[in-house]
C-alpha cells in the first residue's frame, strides 16, 4: 500500500487518464511502471483530490434501470389508502418519546453509591441531565435481587420467573463393582 504519491506517479496518472484507460488499468500499469503497490481505489482518490474527471467508458457495466411492468387489463388494481411502489413496503415510523418508568409505590431513600449497604435495593434514580446526580433506592433488597420487590417487577418482564430455581449438580451414575 502506498501512503504518498510521488510526483512522476502522479505524472502518469495525468498521462494514463487522458488515453482513456480505466482505473483498474491505470492503477496495473502504475504498479508495472514504478513496482508500486497501488489500489484502483488509490488510483480513483488520486485522480478525484487532483480535480481530475475519470475514464468516459465506466470501470464496470452498469445496470440499465428497471422499468415498472405495464398493468394488463385482467392486473389487480392498487388497493384504496395504499401507496404504490417500493415504497409501500417500508414504513416510516416516528421515533416515541422517552418513557420514564418509576415506581408508584415506593418513595426512594436517595442514598449515594458509598451510603449503600448489603441489603439495598440498588436501583438509580437521576442522572437523566448533565449534572444531576445519581442516587439509589436503597429499600430492602429481595432475596436473590439486587433490587427491592417494587423494583424487581418494575424491571422483570411478565415472562421471566419471579424466583430463580438453584441449580442441580446433574446425577453421576457409577457403576457396581
Amino acid at each position: 500500500m502506498q501512503l504518498n504519491w510521488a510526483e512522476e506517479h502522479t505524472q502518469a496518472l495525468r498521462e494514463y487518464l487522458a488515453k482513456g484507460l480505466t482505473f483498474s488499468e491505470i492503477a496495473e500499469a502504475l504498479n508495472a511502471r514504478f513496482n508500486t503497490d497501488y489500489s484502483r481505489n488509490a488510483a480513483i482518490g488520486r485522480a478525484r483530490r487532483l480535480g481530475l474527471s475519470g475514464p468516459t467508458k465506466p470501470d464496470r457495466p452498469v445496470r440499465p434501470k428497471r422499468r415498472p411492468k405495464a398493468r394488463s387489463k385482467g392486473a389487480k388494481k392498487p388497493r384504496a389508502g395504499v401507496p404504490a411502489g417500493p415504497r409501500s413496503r417500508l414504513q416510516v415510523l416516528k421515533r416515541a418519546a422517552a418513557l420514564k418508568l418509576r415506581c408508584v409505590g415506593i418513595a426512594p431513600r436517595h442514598l449515594a453509591l458509598i451510603d449503600l449497604e448489603d441489603g439495598d435495593c440498588r436501583y438509580p434514580y437521576g442522572g437523566d441531565e448533565e449534572g444531576q446526580p445519581i442516587t439509589f433506592c436503597g429499600h430492602p433488597r429481595r432475596e436473590g435481587s439486587s433490587y427491592c420487590t417494587s423494583h424487581f417487577h418494575l424491571t422483570s418482564g411478565p415472562d421471566i420467573m419471579p424466583e430463580r430455581a438453584a441449580g442441580r449438580t446433574p446425577l453421576r451414575l457409577v457403576e457396581a463393582a
